[in-house]
């Protein structure tokens, strides 16, 4: 019989702190020095992008900082989202082995099966939506989104309890394009709350946090049990916040890369995500890559992936890119990519095309 899992609840804490608080996390259970857990996490008012997003494209940063919105960088994929007291979130971290699935996408569709099963507890048609999303009645209740660090596996999601629409509209950067794929007229269309759809039905945080553990222990066929959050984890997350993720810089690392004139940038979407590919040339007829920047809300684990293939791209001729990405993923250990490399090649070619005059 495996162990069970801890549960643990770490409350509203700023933005940074809670995501420098996963990063201690899946160190210390690579480490073997905490068990397999379930995480409860709040948030203040926070606008809080993927790891691998251009900041100034998908947040409004005028008004976050005008009306008290944290600007946070995860270290997982995916794109931006808006959080606030009035949602929950969750996340499991546990190793590779604990429930004998290997690959994530299957991972991914027996998580979020699980939590759609738990708010069903609560009275609601949650279901899940391929290829990360909880809904009820077509409208997003629950987003998700998760990455393997060696053997571990770090799965997160959010359940929308009470929020304000229109605060979230006005701190993120919301595409029409995305909106009109789900042919609504507004991102306040897109997303229902456990308050609408419940009203004065609405149960408290306990119940809420109880119905998805009993979802995640019966949809997963694992036991859990109450625990205490470790010295060691407040320690060594003080010290990824302090470091790294609770810095400007790196929030800001992505941010604006198209806004000169020497890089050239081009978009591909596809079903996995959007990808966003700014480049700039050398050489006397602009016929090398000096670099490439890839940006977007896709998922791939490990995200050094995308550094990796930034590098590779270093220094190569125009004519050799498509061969050089499509040998870069053959030869990459990939544990889960939303994207193909044709996507990337794509994305690569439609600001090549932008060169005349370069």
């Amino acid at each position: 019989m495996s162990q069970p899992f801890r549960i643990i609840d770490t409350g509203v804490r700023e933005g940074r702190s809670n995501i420098a608080f996963d990063a201690a996390l899946i160190e210390l259970r690579q480490r073997n020095e905490v068990p397999d857990t379930i995480r409860f996490l709040r948030f203040p008012p926070t606008a809080l992008i993927g790891r691998h997003q251009d900041l100034s494209r998908e947040v409004n940063l005028e008004y976050c900082a005008g009306d008290g919105v944290g600007t946070v960088r995860r270290i997982t994929g995916g794109g931006a989202i808006y959080l606030d007291e009035g949602q929950l979130g969750w996340e499991l971290v546990f190793h590779r082995a604990s429930l004998g699935i290997a690959a994530l996408p299957d991972l991914a569709r027996e998580i979020c099966n699980a939590a759609a099963a738990g708010l069903a507890e609560l009275g609601v048609n949650a279901k899940f939506r391929p290829r990360n999303d909880i809904e009820v009645d077509g409208r997003k209740i629950s987003g998700t989104g998760g990455f393997f660090d060696g053997d571990i596996l770090i799965y997160q999601g959010t359940v929308l309890i009470d929020m304000s629409p229109a605060q979230m509209v006005r701190a993120l950067n919301i595409p029409k394009a995305k909106l009109a794929k789900h042919d609504l007229d507004s991102a306040e269309q897109r997303v229902v709350t456990l308050k609408e759809l419940l009203g004065d039905e609405l149960p408290n945080m306990e119940t809420i946090k109880t119905a998805l553990i009993k979802g995640f222990t019966e949809g997963l066929g694992i036991s859990a049990e109450p625990g205490e959050i470790s010295d060691a984890e407040e320690a060594l997350a003080t010290q990824y916040f302090n470091e790294e993720i609770g810095t400007d810089d790196f929030v800001a690392e992505i941010d604006s890369p198209g806004s000169t004139d020497q890089l050239l940038e081009g978009t591909h979407t596809g079903v996995g995500g959007t990808i966003n590919a700014f480049v700039k040339l050398e050489g006397p007829t602009h016929g090398l890559l000096q670099r490439v920047l890839i940006t977007g809300d896709f998922f791939v684990t490990p995200p050094r992936i995308v550094f990796d293939l930034e590098a590779a791209l270093l220094g190569t001729r125009l004519d050799d890119v498509e061969t050089t990405v499509r040998q870069f993923f053959e030869e990459t250990d990939i544990d889960m990519l939303s994207v193909a490399a044709d996507d990337f090649i794509a994305a690569i070619s439609n600001a090549l095309a932008r060169r005349e005059g370069v």
